[in-house]
């Protein structure tokens, strides 16, 4: 069973991240318009009165008139935090806001955190109660047993939206799809199976009874919990113990253990041995989902069995029983069905919808996004999917759904389910797992990446997080002595091995002399003494020549210096890729949909063959990040209205294009809401671009310029770039004083480059 590789991180970098930009990690968006005394009118007074009165008549209309159905509280009394305990309600915050974090990434729900400062469950019952009708569901986590079976079993009886205690629930969902699948490979019948489960806390029950509901004999299912074995007739038992009691003459998991098919550790490290392994039934499955450390590994298993599957909840492992698969898309389903509650039948669903989608082949883009090595194809090592699948979104809330309505417990009925799928395609922007899938396959190549300037703080912080995270090997360009000053003053001395090089080091220096002098001499006249004093005084030239001299791969730089000084340096050393036009291009991200918009950074004013040939290589470009393009040339007019001088030249574009019959759908000239929105294309029915445009071809480079950077200083948009494309080398040219991530993300994306494009011919 091979490992992968897993980021690492210190406790200052987690403290920095947390505490970077604004602290936390969530913040509340107005979704309508607030700029006019009109909009603040009908915002609220005397505008809001409207909804209020409906809902007073008809409470259900909540769901139409406010972000109830599609809000999640979030709550905990911080009693069981992750491994560390009980540490109170407000040191369990952090960890609550991860939680909304991840409802709204991969399902698009909005989520708040609220922690209950109590140990009472009544207290927190009654709390929860009398805040719920302001929320669509109600998730339960970092509960200590047994109030957290107390607390949801009341609230569900209270309330009459779904409640859910992911602890639980969300670990059973998982492990019961986990098993589903082990059983198909083992040929195993799920009633004839024994199962020991080692541990009796919340998840260990509620992963015993999902395994009955799914058809597991009761009396086939033993549960040991600290003291022994839970059988019939033992003193001591708690109602939620004793009602998984069974009969039976084993008292020890050594005794247990003998002749089962399954295992299932929700307890603590090494309980598992290998002589238990050993005498457990052929094809044995073995889930060991202790946290960090399991109760046995995988490594351990394989040295006494050649036979067994095995899950761990650990991301370094295949077959991670990871919550994050289940929670967010189980309440996407029972959301948009305005579900009472989240029952049996739902979570049945859902662990077979899980199941059934690792069984499917994985497509190129998903395998890019879920990285690891090769195509995870169905088998052993492959029994549920990664938690990085863009599948889930389209394939669980769907399951979820229908349970729901045949259960009886939804409110509001889906007539068309196809429909329903491409509207969940949409929640989930592509764009998520971009950077994702590259850096997963840069950790596969492992890079070398030059950071040009080594001696700026940013910069500093982003090589360091890039050898930390395992995505290649940084190289910094600077002094030695003052890296190691700027070092101190950040606080990230300790265990620093990062090379650090510059042009005292005269053997490369005189190397990177003399390819200079060959390149230029007779272009730009130069003498040996000017590449000398070019090599020596500057840190892009220099690092320019140690990719262009195979010393590394690629290289980032720019924070230090204006975009155009970097590029006007790079380009003295690194020509253009053959027959490629070089360009800027800018990857946006901005309320789920991503665009890209060219050319922000080289050509003034772009020819018509220019724009064309902008379009085409951002064409193939956005491909390789897994989008189909589509592509507009945008002006201030559209298909001629007004007509102007500059209209035509982007109509000339097209034309081109039209000429060379490309594979992807563009047209223009076009206005950017016509580009970018369904509803102002139907006037447009002759459009060649079907949906909305994902490339936005610009008629100028201020134009594009200002476009992106307006998105990203008011609209609070993600910008990543610009990409500097059709370079001969894989290097990434950073905006003056970008951030640590921007830096970081430009560095994968040019060791990606370094990896997927052929530098000296087209691809």
């Amino acid at each position: 069973m091979k490992k992968t590789k897993i980021d690492h991180y210190t406790d200052k970098e987690a403290l920095e991240f947390h505490n970077s930009n604004k602290s936390g990690k969530i913040e509340i968006v107005s979704s309508k318009p607030m700029t006019t005394k009109r909009d603040l009118a009908l915002a609220y007074s005397p505008g809001v009165a409207a909804p209020v009165k409906e809902i007073a008549k008809n409470p259900e209309a909540a769901y139409d008139y406010t972000t109830k159905g599609n809000l999640v509280a979030v709550i905990s009394n911080g009693s069981a935090i992750l491994g560390l305990g009980n540490l109170g309600a407000l040191a369990s915050k952090p960890v609550m806001e991860g939680k909304a974090v991840l409802f709204k990434r991969f399902a698009d729900i909005d989520a708040i955190d609220l922690e209950i400062e109590s140990s009472n469950s009544e207290e927190i019952i009654n709390s929860i109660v009398n805040f719920s009708k302001s929320f669509g569901g109600i998730n339960l986590e970092d509960i200590a047993a047994p109030d957290c079976f107390i607390i949801e079993k009341k609230l569900k009886e209270k309330l009459d939206i779904p409640v859910f205690h992911d602890d639980q629930h969300g670990t059973a969902i998982i492990t019961t799809a986990a098993l589903i699948n082990a059983l198909d490979i083992c040929k195993k019948s799920i009633k004839k199976i024994k199962v020991v489960i080692n541990g009796a806390g919340a998840s260990a029950i509620a992963c015993s009874d999902l395994f009955m509901s799914n058809g597991v004999p009761k009396e086939n299912i033993t549960m040991i919990d600290r003291k022994g074995v839970i059988y019939k007739g033992r003193d001591n038992l708690n109602h939620w113990k004793s009602s998984h009691a069974i009969k039976t003459k084993s008292r020890t998991l050594n005794e247990a253990i003998k002749g089962s098919d399954v295992f299932l550790g929700l307890s603590a490290k090494g309980i598992l041995t290998k002589k238990m392994v050993k005498s457990m039934a052929k094809n044995p499955i073995i889930f060991a989902c202790a946290n960090p450390d399991p109760e046995i590994t995988p490594e351990e298993v394989n040295e006494v069995r050649n036979d067994a599957i095995v899950a761990t909840g650990r991301s370094d492992y295949p077959n991670q029983v990871n919550n994050l698969l289940g929670f967010p898309y189980i309440f996407r389903g029972a959301l948009d069905v305005r579900a009472k509650t989240i029952n049996e039948e739902m979570k049945v669903a859902a662990a077979n919808a899980i199941a059934e989608l690792a069984r499917e082949d994985v497509p190129d883009e998903v395998a890019a996004a879920m990285g690891g090595g090769e195509r995870p194809k169905y088998g052993k090592e492959y029994i549920i999917p990664s938690t990085f699948d863009p599948r889930l979104i389209s394939v669980i809330p769907v399951a979820v759904a229908k349970a729901a309505i045949k259960s009886g417990v939804a409110r509001k009925k889906i007539d068309n389910f196809e429909f329903y799928k491409e509207k969940l395609k949409q929640r989930l922007d592509p764009s998520v797992t971009i950077l994702q899938g590259i850096n997963n396959q840069i950790k596969k190549t492992q890079k070398k990446v030059v950071f040009a300037d080594g001696e700026d703080e940013n910069t500093l912080k982003a090589a360091i997080a890039f050898k930390n995270s395992e995505l290649g090997i940084p190289i910094l360009v600077g002094k030695k002595e003052k890296i190691k000053e700027r070092l101190k003053e950040i606080g990230l001395s300790e265990n620093f091995n990062i090379e650090i090089v510059n042009s005292t080091d005269s053997k490369k220096r005189e190397k990177y002399k003399n390819f200079l002098f060959k390149k230029l001499h007779r272009s730009q006249g130069l003498l040996e003494r000017d590449c000398d004093r070019l090599i020596r005084n500057d840190r892009v030239i220099w690092s320019s020549c140690m990719v262009s001299c195979n010393d590394a791969d690629a290289m980032v730089t720019g924070n230090t210096r204006r975009y155009a000084q970097s590029l006007e340096k790079i380009t003295k050393v690194v020509e253009p890729r053959p027959g490629e036009i070089m360009f800027g291009l800018n990857m946006v991200v901005n309320k789920g949909k991503t665009v890209f918009i060219g050319d922000t950074s080289v050509h003034e004013y772009p020819t018509s063959n220019e724009l064309a040939e902008i379009a085409i290589s951002a064409a193939r470009v956005v491909r390789l990040f897994g989008f189909d393009p589509k592509i507009a040339f945008l002006s201030h007019s559209t298909f001629g209205q007004p007509l102007t001088s500059r209209t035509k030249h982007i109509r000339d574009a097209v034309e081109i294009l039209q000429d060379k019959k490309v594979d992807f759908q563009f047209d223009g000239d076009m206005q950017p809401d016509v580009a970018l929105s369904e509803e102002y294309k139907e006037l447009y029915p002759f459009s060649g671009i079907v949906g909305n445009a994902n490339i936005l071809i610009m008629p100028g480079q201020h134009s594009a310029a200002i476009s992106y950077k307006i998105m990203k200083s008011l609209g609070g948009a993600k910008v990543i770039g610009p990409l500097l494309i059709g370079l001969g080398q894989a290097i990434e040219i950073a905006p003056l004083r970008s951030s640590t991530s921007d830096i970081l993300n430009l560095a994968s994306v040019a060791a990606y480059s370094a990896g997927v494009i052929d530098y000296l011919k087209k691809n």
